[in-house]
């Protein structure tokens, strides 16, 4: 029998689940191969601008990624990033460019991860994710941060190189830690960041510092946020969140504390929940739950047995 920790770590957690494309890294630097695969009639492409793509909506209720063959994509001198190859040998693109293309049939829409993540396929999404990330990277590191050069790309997306000190530059992950802390008395322990809107509660989180391991992070941000205490972590899963380049590592804490002092600045009010509190607060409307797309949501879901409800109709 599966029990629901095991569903929520295998199957719920959007952006986590294998996407079915291999990278294959050791083609980037083939040009040949590269070419070979641009020009091939079942490679697919599709364009990435600003976190969002292209996506439509099937008949049969699936929501998918625009993609066209290579000779119908925009074209586009650099920003071409090759993503992978799947279990049937299609190539996969992402070409990134300064808006997304319009389409004829007016069927398709611009959406993000935040919007479309949870309603794609896997292989859709795992696509997108790696798309998005490259393309929020490639944005903010155009120059050397060694000798200030304006770098080049390479490695077909996954490389900035500097001609002129030849220093190479590889894409950020910044991981960062995202908690649900429970009480001696199996209370979760929410807040509300300070620019959210009223009644928009979620699990604790911060980026792990240097020097700082996972654990440690877990500990420190608790106790800067809320000045509660923390004993035992436990991890649970992790799940890429290029917004615009983290990691984000989930864990399970056990507070050895329950005084609550938020620090005012990140954290603008923090609360003990029971199962009961949680499941009036959001009924009525009193209390907004994270995104279904997020790692909080299936956080707080494996604490609380079961998925959240849902807000008044």
């Amino acid at each position: 029998m599966t029990t629901w920790t095991e569903h929520m770590t295998a199957e719920q957690i959007p952006l986590t689940a294998a996407s079915g494309i291999d990278r294959a890294t050791h083609h980037r630097l083939d040009e040949a191969y590269l070419a070979a695969a641009w020009s091939h009639p079942t490679t697919r492409v599709f364009v990435v601008s600003g976190g969002q793509a292209l996506v439509d909506d099937t008949p049969d209720g699936r929501t998918e990624l625009v993609m066209t063959p290579a000779f119908e994509a925009p074209i586009t001198e650099t920003h071409r990033y090759f993503l992978g190859v799947d279990e049937d040998g299609v190539r996969y693109f992402a070409l990134q460019k300064d808006a997304l293309p319009g389409r004829l049939d007016q069927s398709a829409r611009p959406a993000g991860l935040r919007e479309a993540g949870a309603l794609l396929s896997d292989r859709d999404a795992g696509l997108l994710a790696h798309a998005v990330a490259l393309e929020n990277w490639q944005r903010l590191h155009r120059f050397c941060s060694r000798c200030g050069e304006r770098t080049v790309i390479a490695a077909a997306g996954h490389i900035r190189r500097c001609p002129a000190c030849g220093a190479e530059h590889y894409p950020r992950t910044d991981p960062a830690v995202i908690m649900l802390v429970t009480d001696a008395e199996d209370r979760a322990l929410l807040g509300r960041q300070v620019h959210w809107p009223e009644g928009r509660f979620s699990t604790l989180a911060g980026f792990v510092e240097p020097g700082e391991s996972i654990e440690q992070a877990v500990v420190r941000e608790v106790f800067e946020e809320a000045g509660v205490r923390i004993g035992d972590v436990d991890y649970v899963a992790s799940q890429p969140w290029p917004f615009p380049s983290s990691l984000m590592l989930g864990f399970m804490a056990r507070a050895t504390s329950s005084h609550i002092e938020v620090d005012g600045e990140e954290i603008h009010e923090a609360r003990w929940f029971s199962r009961r509190e949680l499941r009036t607060a959001i009924e009525s409307g009193e209390m907004l739950p994270p995104s279904g797309i997020s790692i909080a949501a299936r956080l707080i879901e494996r604490w609380y047995g079961e998925s959240l409800p849902t807000g008044p109709r």
